[in-house]
């Protein structure tokens, strides 16, 4: 019985999180409808940084999705809606910000990282060949060596 009870128990917990907000609105026609999910779909929640605000359960995110329905029934036109909320949240809503001034370290940075870790892995390899160029051959053995090595296969293998 106590098996049962606490197996009850941690479903309840379990199932109280897949519990989600869901939006209820009204709209006109099917083409307004459209227009939400993509423009909900396009911008990331500023909490879950990771999340489109229609996938977000954050208050931020309930928030948003009612201020886009807001002036969508207002008649204001996606660019309106999304112009708003990046003055209000920054370039960071968009999943696709533009390239301008303030984000050419997101688009350009990581190429300038790729090329500059090539340009240090090539200084390295050139480095290298130079210190052991021809005529430095650091892979022979001296007659010591080879002799210590030949007792000790020697020893091995009886």
């Amino acid at each position: 019985m106590m098996r049962f009870l606490a197996a009850a128990l941690l479903g309840l917990v379990i199932s109280s999180s897949v519990l989600a907000a869901i939006d209820t609105y009204e709209f006109r026609d099917e083409a307004e409808r459209e227009r939400y999910r993509t423009l909900t779909e396009e911008l990331r929640c500023p909490k879950c940084q990771n999340q489109n605000i229609a996938d977000s359960n954050a208050p931020i995110a309930m928030d948003l999705r009612r201020e886009i329905f807001r002036m969508l029934e207002e008649g204001q036109n996606n660019d309106q809606i999304v112009d708003f909320l990046v003055d209000r949240y920054g370039d960071f809503v968009r999943y696709n910000p533009p390239v301008n001034a303030k984000t050419l370290v997101l688009w350009y940075g990581p190429v300038a990282l790729l090329v500059l870790g090539f340009g240090v892995l090539a200084s390295i390899l050139v480095r290298r060949r130079r210190a052991n160029g021809p005529g430095k051959d650091t892979h022979t053995l001296s007659e010591a060596e080879r002799a210590r090595l030949a007792t000790l296969l020697d020893k091995e293998d009886s």
